[in-house]
């Protein structure tokens, strides 16, 4: 019964035309307005964007220099670079600006050891202090209130199993700025958060004290409770704490909650920061899968079918979030992710992932898949890239479950955990309408097809802004590019609003001549802290090296 399902779900999947989405009449446009070039291609040059309205300044990582540029945006077509920041030690991942201060995280030359955060000031762009933080920290933020500044340390392994492997601890760094911000509200204008800063030295404050880090060695004792909960700890050897990796944070529009994503571990950290002196870890929350299986959740899964074929399959997707951002509607607060995937294939020997045709034909569960030959072929689920890592199995030890990384969607979910929206299969088929010769091509070739066996358009950034009264979701797609537009004011019903990728597919992705590739890390500009009157998008885009700067405006 199972294979004659699924062989006539392909039947009507080849027949069918993907739908087309269009924007909302009421809805808004993104139109390219300036770019920022560094010239440097598929090497990280444009990844963090964080914009100071007071300066009217863009602040860029710029992983492949290890450092910060910094963009004159007071006419956002023509982009300038003003000024270089750079400091001693292993990469730049992250940057966050608030009232003139701006804060960066850097890694140690051995990722393993702590890394660092660093403080400048937005005007004079002197240093102003730094501080040692968690092994890997990858990416930094402000409480929406200003109060704190929170740090998610990776911790990411260097190897396992070898003589020289380490595996540090994944944690979070919370500041305590209190101090600052009392002694910046009693500044005469122009205030200076750099200067509350050595008003807090002066006072006989060690900042030091200021900085807390969360961790969780207390959850060590419950790995085996936590994976029959959802979440996956699978590093070999490693304790829950080292195993749990900090990608990415939200933090509550009250300031008093954190979301931290845990993307490998497809969960997220909740994190009571109502004190920042005595900040805590609540609870895990684990993302769960996706079943592709479901009408609206259907997939492109082979590279090597010569089509688009968006269908249902018997598989589970892992949401596995990098970016997300955070919003209130009604007194309540919920989070919005961006469902990309992630594996450990650089750390475990022989790498986490295989597809599903290397399974071998007796790996699967017959009573589960039914025609298991013809699921293997790689027009079908052949070439599809699973992870046996904590996939579930049968008494046989046969797989019950092929459990893909990724998503490919955005989701929004309730502060308790509850997914109270997710994009399905949107992602796939606005992409197929509007490139379908280079449907899925991937950020560093052109080639039609390209990532569907593997997190398809692989969505990685979000950020939210507010216009006209309503919350808006702008979700950037690292593979293919571009950037997906949603109207997410009512959370259980977003509505697509606009897809806009000004990637030329005419030119090679990390060629001379700039094309914008590889959407990392966007940025929303209100009306209110722009330049021009209008909002912005600004996004970095790590292959092409770019900065691109968006007008958005209403569709007439």
């Amino acid at each position: 019964m199972m294979a004659k399902h699924w062989m006539a779900a392909a039947t009507l999947a080849f027949a069918s035309a993907a739908p087309v989405l269009s924007a909302d009449a009421a809805g808004l446009t993104l139109g390219a307005l300036g770019r920022y070039d560094s010239g440097i291609r598929g090497n990280g040059a444009a990844e963090i964007v964080a914009h100071d309205p007071r300066t009217q300044s863009l602040f860029v990582i710029n992983a492949a220099a290890s450092s910060i540029d910094v963009l004159d945006i007071r006419d956002p077509a023509q982009p300038k670079l003003l000024r270089t920041l750079g400091e001693t030690g292993g990469n730049a991942n992250s940057i966050a600006v608030r009232d003139g201060l701006v804060a960066a995280v850097f890694a140690a030359d051995n990722k393993t050891d702590p890394g660092k955060v660093v403080f400048y000031d937005a005007r004079s762009l002197d240093k102003v202090l730094e501080f040692p933080v968690g092994a890997l920290p990858d990416m930094v933020t402000f409480t929406p209130d200003g109060r704190g500044l929170l740090i998610a340390n990776e911790g990411e392994p260097n190897s396992y199993g070898q003589a020289d492997s380490v595996d540090p601890e994944g944690s979070i760094t919370v500041v305590d700025l209190r101090p600052a911000r009392d002694c910046y509200n009693r500044q005469p204008s122009p205030r200076s958060f750099a200067a509350a800063l050595q008003c807090v030295s002066d006072s006989g404050i060690s900042l030091a004290s200021l900085r807390h880090t969360v961790t969780f060695r207390s959850l060590n004792s419950r790995a085996d409770e936590l994976r029959a909960a959802g979440v996956r700890i699978y590093g070999p050897g490693a304790s829950v704490a080292q195993d749990l990796e900090p990608e990415y944070i939200a933090v509550a529009p009250d300031s008093r909650t954190a979301w931290v994503t845990l993307q490998e571990a497809n969960a997220a950290a909740v994190l009571d920061i109502s004190d920042l002196a005595r900040p805590r870890l609540n609870t895990l929350i684990p993302f769960g899968s996706k079943d592709h299986a479901l009408p609206g959740n259907e997939l492109d899964a082979s590279d090597r079918d010569n089509a688009i074929n968006i269908r249902n399959w018997p598989v589970k997707g892992l949401y596995q979030p990098d970016a997300i951002a955070s919003y209130r509607v009604g007194g309540q607060t919920y989070y919005v992710t961006a469902n990309e995937g992630d594996d450990r294939n650089d750390f475990i020997p022989g790498e986490e992932t295989v597809r599903v045709r290397a399974l071998g034909a007796d790996a699967l569960d017959p009573a589960v898949f039914g025609d298991i030959e013809s699921l293997r072929e790689n027009v079908n689920l052949g070439r599809l890239t699973v992870t046996p890592a904590t996939a579930p199995r049968n008494a046989a030890g046969q797989f019950t479950e092929l459990q893909a990384l990724g998503g490919r969607s955005f989701s929004i979910w309730a502060a308790d955990g509850r997914q109270v929206y997710d994009s399905g299969s949107d992602f796939e088929r606005i992409t197929a309408a509007r490139y379908p010769l280079t449907f899925n091509a991937s950020n560093d070739n052109n080639n039609f097809d390209d990532r569907s066996d593997n997190k398809g358009p692989e969505p990685e950034g979000v950020t939210l802004g507010v216009i006209d009264g309503r919350t808006y979701a702008f979700i950037g797609l690292e593979r293919i590019g571009g950037v997906m537009v949603y109207d997410v004011t009512v959370p259980a019903s977003p509505s697509f609003v606009d897809y806009v990728n000004t990637r030329d597919f005419t030119r090679e992705p990390t060629g001379a001549a700039p094309t914008d590739n590889g959407p990392e890390g966007l940025a929303f500009i209100s009306a209110a802290n722009s330049p021009t009157g209008q909002p912005l998008l600004v996004v970095g885009n790590e292959v092409s090296g770019t900065t691109t700067i968006y007008a958005i405006a209403p569709l007439r």
